[in-house]
């Protein structure tokens, strides 16, 4: 948990789904109600445009469904319902017990979340500008601090 997510923590229960219902997600624990954007090119390709996402602690979720999983680099994977196509969520998987990191739109309650963090702003389309107080990283600042995909160019 980083200090700007500290106030959005919250111990509850999140229900969602993919958008075929195929495959749904329960939150029973921890997570974060602020939604963090990522403007990279993966998540601009998993995506189709804006990806926002909200994590949870890994010991209060439960999954169901047709799942897919795409391991898109070394450290991380992303999730899909092989039905339908929705995102899901994307996690690393080098450490037990790493959070997920979901897809917003899967969850109704995370449309009331507020957007907290940008990442990768400088590569950001023309098309995803958002507005507000909100934390913001340029490529070069992110990676700085975080393990990332080399070469991942737009």
């Amino acid at each position: 948990m980083t200090d700007v997510e500290a106030p959005y923590r919250r111990n509850g229960r999140l229900e969602g789904a993919c958008l075929c219902g195929a495959c749904t997600l329960t939150i029973d624990g921890d997570h974060v109600a602020a939604i963090g954007v990522c403007h990279c090119s993966m998540c601009l390709r998993w995506s189709g445009g804006i990806l926002g996402l909200f994590s949870a602690a890994a010991a209060g979720v439960t999954v169901a469904g047709p799942i897919g999983l795409h391991r898109t680099s070394e450290f991380a994977e992303r999730a899909f319902c092989s039905v339908c196509g929705s995102s899901l969520w994307m996690r690393d998987f080098v450490e037990d017990g790493c959070d997920y990191e979901f897809a917003a739109g899967a969850f109704p309650k995370a449309k009331e979340f507020p957007l907290i963090s940008e990442i990768y702003t400088d590569t950001a389309p023309a098309f995803s500008t958002l507005s507000g107080d909100h934390r913001r990283a340029t490529r070069a600042e992110y990676e700085a601090r975080n393990r990332y995909v080399e070469g991942d160019r737009p």
